[in-house]
């Protein structure tokens, strides 16, 4: 014998399920993209810092001088809806254009600071989003920063 849904069971049924769709609607929601860049940098002040050119096994002066890095980027940023409110792959083109054109350099920036420079153009370009970013040299070491809409 088929069992028949009462007045009560459809009624909290329905309530479920408006209760999931509020919850669907009122979700924050990031895409990300990673893309990589090489970079030649340095660490001027390295050569010269006496907490940075120690002399011992912490000795790091020889950033003071151009060498190379693979700069590896995670970028996140807010979204409003769930049909490619910012299509991922076009978002990752144009970051990557941005040092392709010349308009970011990596030039002897801190992870912070390149992360900094390139927040300010996703900002001029997508304003109002969250947005948090990774860079990372060589893929071992780097930062996370994240920037709120509130900021804007």
């Amino acid at each position: 014998m088929e069992h028949r849904e009462s007045h009560d069971e459809f009624i909290l049924r329905e309530m479920r399920e408006q209760a999931l769709q509020e919850s669907l609607k009122k979700a924050r929601k990031m895409i990300w993209v990673r893309f990589q860049k090489e970079g030649i940098h340095k660490y001027p002040a390295a050569l010269q810092d006496p907490n940075l050119a120690t002399g011992d096994e912490y000795d790091v002066s020889f950033l003071g001088y151009p060498h190379r890095h693979i700069f590896h980027f995670k970028v996140s940023i807010e979204v409003f809806h769930d049909d490619r409110d910012i299509e991922f792959i076009q978002f990752k083109r144009w970051l990557e254009n941005l040092y392709n054109t010349g308009t970011l350099q990596l030039d002897y920036k801190s992870c912070e600071m390149i992360s900094d420079d390139l927040y300010l153009q996703i900002r001029e370009r997508h304003p109002g989003r969250d947005v948090t970013i990774e860079v990372s040299e060589d893929n071992e070491n780097g930062s996370i920063t994240t920037y709120s809409k509130q900021g804007q």
